[in-house]
């Protein structure tokens, strides 16, 4: 799927869908002070191969052949499979990003790679899953013409920004249902509990893989010198920059929390486990005299049924038998001290 959205220098903003205006377009946007944006985006369902196939061949050959972009960064944008970065071709840029949202369902953070193309007079994004800070981009430039009067780079700084503010609202979704685990831990701890502060801690670990390459790919587009950036526009960049590294310190506090929670619920497990050995243990030395005493007047000494006993004198059974009662604790006691068990 293909949407193109166009301002002239007279500050009159466009939309089409027809990729065959884009030539035309370029061709006007390199000799005016013009603007370009084009959006492209997969709309065949996964189980409709053919479809999606002829989508990526038109992406592909609009990336290629109309925009004369390098067949390895093509390849590398249809790929989505990389980390957020910023690659300089000369002419243009290209930066990969991923915009998240939190899954309360499943408690999970779901990012979408947003592949990006900036040149002097174009921005090209091209994303697989519908991304809503694009979405608000885009109509906030069709709601006001001043969103796009500054340039592509500009607009692409208001694109990281309306990412970058996806991320604090996934970051409150996922303290609030850390403070609803450590509610519960106090209360009812159960193996349900551990199994979402599990999927908590691993939502936590995903998205600092996403913010720290993310966090540099905007130090570089606010501190390297690209000529498709206006010096003047750098500082927005970095204001932007400012906001992921605010982001990475959270992120990291949310890290201790979680492990800290599935600390707190070890402890509280294995102090159960404690309470309910040593209730076990109490009811063990209760038991044991009585058990003593039930199996030693159990023993007959006196009036014995095998022929051992027939032979020995019951005076000297009954030392044997004591002696040995009181040989066994004493080995067993030497034995756990030698050992250190005791």
């Amino acid at each position: 799927m293909v949407r193109i959205l166009y301002r002239n220098d007279n500050g009159l903003v466009q939309t089409t869908d027809n990729a065959d205006e884009l030539p035309a377009l370029l061709a006007a946007c390199r000799t005016r002070n013009d603007l370009v944006w084009v959006d492209l985006f997969q709309q065949a369902d996964d189980d409709k191969q053919p479809a999606r196939e002829s989508e990526n061949a038109q992406i592909a050959y609009i990336l290629r052949e109309v925009f004369g972009f390098h067949p390895l960064a093509v390849d590398d944008a249809l790929a989505e499979t990389h980390v957020p970065k910023v690659d300089d071709w000369g002419e243009y840029l290209y930066i990969v990003l991923h915009a998240v949202s939190w899954e309360p369902t499943f408690q999970q953070v779901e990012t979408r790679e947003v592949d990006i193309f900036l040149s002097r007079c174009s921005l090209v994004t091209y994303h697989f899953k519908p991304v809503p800070a694009i979405e608000r981009e885009w109509q906030n430039v069709l709601r006001d013409a001043r969103h796009s009067r500054r340039g592509p780079d500009f607009l692409l700084y208001e694109l990281c920004d309306a990412m970058a503010s996806d991320y604090m609202p996934c970051m409150d979704a996922i303290e609030d249902a850390m403070d609803d685990v450590q509610d519960e831990l106090f209360e009812r701890p159960s193996s349900d509990m551990l199994n979402r502060a599990l999927r908590i801690k691993r939502a936590v670990s995903h998205l600092r893989r996403v913010l720290s390459p993310q966090r540099e790919a905007l130090n570089k587009l606010a501190r390297d010198d690209y000529p498709m950036i206006d010096l003047k526009d750098r500082v927005y960049f970095r204001d932007v920059y400012d906001h992921y590294v605010r982001m990475a310190d959270i992120n990291e506090s949310l890290r201790d929390l979680t492990s800290g929670s599935l600390e707190t619920y070890l402890s509280v497990t294995a102090n159960r486990t404690n309470e309910v050995m040593k209730a076990l243990t109490i009811v063990t030395t209760l038991f044991m005299p009585l058990s003593f005493i039930t199996g030693f007047f159990g023993m007959n000494f006196f009036g014995g049924a095998t022929e051992v006993v027939h032979q020995l004198d019951p005076l000297v059974l009954f030392g044997i038998t004591m002696a040995t009662m009181i040989c066994i604790p004493a080995f067993m006691i030497i034995f756990i001290r030698r050992r250190g068990w005791w």
